[in-house]
């Protein structure tokens, strides 16, 4: 791709003037496009020190209406980023709908720096492509538009645009000892990056080499390729079928069906055994901390069924400036303009620190299934979505306990009625909760297909029989302490 890429190309200044205006007119209108249609658009700048990338970026952002731009030039992480996963700084910065975002640098650079210059591992190097392309497939299907394009020069361009760059004043200071150190390597470089880029074009994320020893012709064929590519997705976009809420079903016999509900424990056996688990839980979360690991703590579970209560004995054992309590609402108008994972990467814990989900990124396959708040296509593409999703966290040392909470009907009523009888719970209940009650069978089916595709050997689900408080809040607390343990 690169060793074979025709090098030399130019254009005239006349040719180039005489386009220009047609161009940027064409792309203005795109934009205006793009931001109708609410399509969020990735422009990654990437390519050969000295090919002219930087040039590249604010030759764009001159082009294109500042209004609806992006721009994020990725350099070495920051200590917020290196307290989080890894693609958290890239989930952070991606475009809203309608916006077009332009990456000067990507998840690209840490794997192939790491290959060329520090002699990475070749398994390492396959595994981190394979984890950029799950990336990338699952904004490209939530509708993201990639344009790739890889900037190419001869190593004796590079070399002349180098000198000139250290020979001018303005410039100077932009050329350091690694870009000599990079010009050193750069065979090597361009036999991983002929890897790389072979590995990850993709139908959904292609590559577009550029020549660029000739700044008019780079510039030219960068707005060119990406009008084309614009246009290409106005023009073939189809329209999604509109979302339709779960039909009634009969009661469905689900692996839910063998949890024994009626699994009870004493108040006295309960109040021991909580003690010694707070405290064993204390002590965990302290080596937590001290081994700067993060946990993610994740209920989902029936209405009613007891997951604020066990939340609440889970942090009476915890210090109170390691840990957050996210409980999840709808979307707001910010959220709903990215990808559905985008909010819940917004609250990953830094290393150290513990996150707790009162309901998590599974609502796009239980609430919005069965509501009929998203398309069926969308809500069958989660399941796979998620799992890379927490794969990706349990990769970066993120231990992930996540827990299902079943309880009868007819305790789940119950507990309803309790709570409109009782002042302090009154603000529990709403007429919302009585209206998801007459779909018990929808999201029953609903949570047991989630369960049987998401429980994973990485991040597998727990089963909590919660018709008795006393008996689940202490399986909760006794599944935490194990799997921290075993963590760490």
């Amino acid at each position: 791709m690169l060793k074979s890429a025709e090098l030399g190309r130019t254009l005239s200044k006349q040719d180039y003037d005489a386009a220009l205006g047609e161009l940027r007119t064409s792309l203005l209108k795109a934009q205006v496009e793009v931001e109708q249609a609410k399509i969020p658009v990735i422009v990654l700048l990437n390519g050969a020190d000295g090919a002219g990338k930087a040039e590249t970026l604010n030759m764009l952002n001159e082009w294109f209406d500042a209004r609806y731009v992006t721009t994020e030039a990725y350099d070495a992480p920051t200590e917020a980023e290196r307290a989080r996963p890894e693609y958290w700084r890239y989930w952070m910065t991606l475009p809203k709908a309608g916006q077009i975002g332009l990456f000067l640098g990507s998840w690209y650079s840490p794997p192939i720096l790491e290959r060329v210059m520090e002699g990475g591992k070749p398994r390492a190097f396959e595994q981190a492509l394979t984890r950029i392309n799950a990336f990338e497939r699952t904004l490209a299907d939530g509708g993201v538009l990639f344009i790739k394009l890889w900037f190419h020069v001869s190593k004796k361009e590079q070399r002349r645009r180098l000198k000139a760059e250290e020979r001018a004043t303005s410039t100077r200071l932009l050329v350091s000892k690694s870009n000599w150190r990079h010009h050193e390597r750069y065979d090597d470089f361009i036999s991983v990056t002929e890897q790389v880029l072979l590995d990850t074009s993709t139908g959904h994320a292609p590559w577009t080499v550029i020549e660029s020893g000739d700044d008019r012709y780079r510039n030219m064929t960068t707005g060119r390729t990406i009008l084309e590519r614009i246009r290409y997705r106005l023009a073939t976009r189809r329209k999604s079928e509109p979302p339709q809420p779960e039909p009634e079903i009969d009661d469905p016999v689900t692996l839910l069906d063998r949890l024994d509900l009626s699994l009870k424990l004493e108040k006295s056996a309960y109040e021991k055994r909580m003690a010694e688990l707070q405290g064993a839980l204390g002590e965990l979360a302290r080596k937590l901390k001290k081994r700067q690991r993060s946990a993610i703590f994740l209920f989902e579970g029936s209405d009613a069924a007891g997951k604020g209560g066990a939340i609440r004995r889970l942090v009476w054992a915890l210090d109170a400036r390691q840990y957050r309590i996210i409980p999840i609402a709808a979307p707001t108008d910010e959220e709903r303009a990215h990808h559905y994972l985008w909010r819940f990467f917004r609250q990953l814990p830094r290393r150290g620190r513990i996150t707790i989900y009162d309901r998590s990124w599974y609502g796009r396959v239980l609430v919005e299934r069965v509501e009929g708040f998203t398309s069926e296509e969308n809500w069958r593409r989660a399941y796979k979505e998620i799992n890379d999703f927490e794969h990706e966290l349990t990769l970066d040392g993120i231990v992930l306990v996540k827990f299902w909470l079943q309880i009868s009907p007819e305790e789940q009523l119950r507990r309803f009625q309790d709570r409109e009888r009782e002042p302090w719970k009154q603000h529990k209940i709403t007429a919302e909760d009585y209206r998801n009650r007459r779909k018990t069978h929808q999201y029953e089916a609903a949570a047991a297909e989630m369960i049987s595709r998401n429980s994973t050997e990485y991040a597998p689900f727990t089963l909590v029989e919660a018709e008795d408080k006393h008996y689940a809040r202490v399986k909760v607390l006794e599944t935490v302490c194990e799997r921290l343990e075993r963590a760490l």
